[in-house]
């Protein structure tokens, strides 16, 4: 007999022996499982940060791929300090509507290690919550560093991520996972199709549009001069890994692991995670082939991701089936927004802004689909607001920047590529050399 239908009956025959079937854990177990959850939860979505390094470096050309690696290693470091010097608090202590309180962030477990009448109503590790909500913040600063590839300035780049990480998220960050004025209206996002997604995709768009497209994209006449990336096996990898990593952001985005009907919860996230990257998958591999007679790999890894960022603000209450077609939908958004990008000149190199921006904004409207605490009105709302938010702030911030050091390489600059330029080194010196060159 197969498990399948062992295990039902197994659980049946010990419901009618022994009432109830499922004893409830002490506090502290509860605590302890919560805590694991969010640590090795925010551990994938730390390993996304590969995934986000991987893709970037295979759909840029060799000449940038070492530039693309300091930035994003160096990005997530600065995420994770700002966070704490600034960002966690704003976003989430003593929210009054709209911001928070700009202090360093401090953990407060002396209840839960007290010696004698250890409290553990907490529910979980202070430490354990900040490193989880810190690796989110890691992911938005992500998106921007591919959509800007290969013609931004180095330190410009850093400069904005550090105002992105501690100020601009953190503040939209507190109207909804911080209990402010979006959440009281009844604004929806599980894991943040908007929150983390569409914020990256909306920075990258201002910055994409400020910055201007890379010598040679677009011609005099309107023509597309597609610039090919330089290792597509690395960014499949990079692809799979982002995948792997969203069941860490989707499933801990649950928050709690600390009873049975918390496990069954984050089991549906898992799964309607994954079959929604899967809807993305094979809808981007159908139309390619209907639209353009050949299928795009860089548009199906782009589908997988579409159809993750979509599923993410409401993976909690689908069936696999609707997940699976959110996700399709998200995967058809990426390949029409690409070309519909092109239209108007706005070179986004890995392809973030439809996979981000665009699928994040589908994946907030379509939880009313499947969550019926959810309204169509309200999420709008959400979604204006943030993009408002982001595009003025982020605009400022780069405007500033390219008026006063500049954010873009020369031409010259761009031609030898921004290893050179900018790191003094190449990321595939033997390319230039002789097959035997020592």
């Amino acid at each position: 007999m197969s498990k399948r239908f062992l295990i039902p009956g197994v659980v049946a025959a010990l419901t009618l022996s022994a009432a109830p079937a499922f004893a409830e854990v002490s506090e502290e177990t509860a605590f302890i499982f919560n805590t694991f959850s969010f640590l090795f939860n925010g551990a994938l979505v730390m390993f996304m940060a590969a995934g986000f390094a991987m893709l970037e470096s295979g759909l840029v050309r060799s000449k940038n791929t070492a530039t693309i690696c300091l930035k994003n290693i160096t990005l997530y470091a600065i995420a994770g300090i700002m966070f704490y010097a600034v960002g966690y608090n704003l976003m989430y202590m003593d929210v009054a509507g709209y911001i928070g309180t700009m202090l360093p962030w401090a953990a407060d477990d002396a209840a839960a290690l007290a010696e004698t009448g250890a409290n553990f109503e907490a529910g979980y590790s202070a430490t354990s919550d900040w490193f989880f909500q810190m690796v989110f913040v890691a992911t938005a600063a992500s998106i921007v560093s591919g959509t800007v590839a290969e013609r931004i300035k180095l330190w410009p780049f850093l400069i904005f991520v550090t105002v992105l990480t501690s100020i601009i998220y953190p503040i939209q960050g507190s109207w909804t996972w911080g209990g402010g004025w979006l959440t009281e209206m009844g604004f929806l996002d599980f894991a943040g199709s908007s929150i983390v997604h569409s914020v990256g995709g909306w920075a990258a768009l201002t910055g994409a549009v400020i910055l201007g497209a890379r010598r040679g994209k677009y011609g005099k006449d309107g023509s597309v001069h597609p610039i090919p990336g330089a290792n597509m096996p690395l960014a499949t990898m990079g692809a799979f890994i982002l995948w792997l990593g969203w069941f860490g952001f989707n499933g801990g985005s649950v928050l709690a692991l600390g009873s049975a009907a918390d496990a069954i919860a984050m089991a549906n996230v898992f799964a309607n995670t994954n079959m929604a990257a899967a809807g993305g998958v094979v809808a981007a591999v159908i139309l390619t082939q209907l639209v353009y007679k050949k299928v795009d790999l860089s548009m199906a890894l782009n589908g997988a991701i579409g159809g993750l960022v979509s599923i993410t603000a409401g993976p909690d209450t689908p069936t696999l089936g609707s997940a699976i077609m959110i996700g399709a939908v998200g995967g058809m958004i990426v390949v029409f927004a690409v070309p519909f990008l092109d239209k108007l000149k706005i070179d986004d190199v890995v392809g973030a802004i439809p996979a981000h921006l665009f699928c994040g904004i589908w994946g907030t409207l379509a939880v009313p689909l499947t969550n019926a605490d959810a309204s169509f009105g309200t999420q709008l709302i959400g979604i204006a607001a943030i993009g408002a938010f982001v595009i003025i702030a982020s605009a400022i911030v780069w405007t500033i920047l390219k008026v006063t050091i500049g954010i873009r390489v020369s031409e010259e600059e761009e031609m030898l590529g921004t290893d050179k330029v900018e790191l003094g080194l190449e990321a595939y010196p033997e390319f230039g050399r002789g097959a035997h060159s020592l």
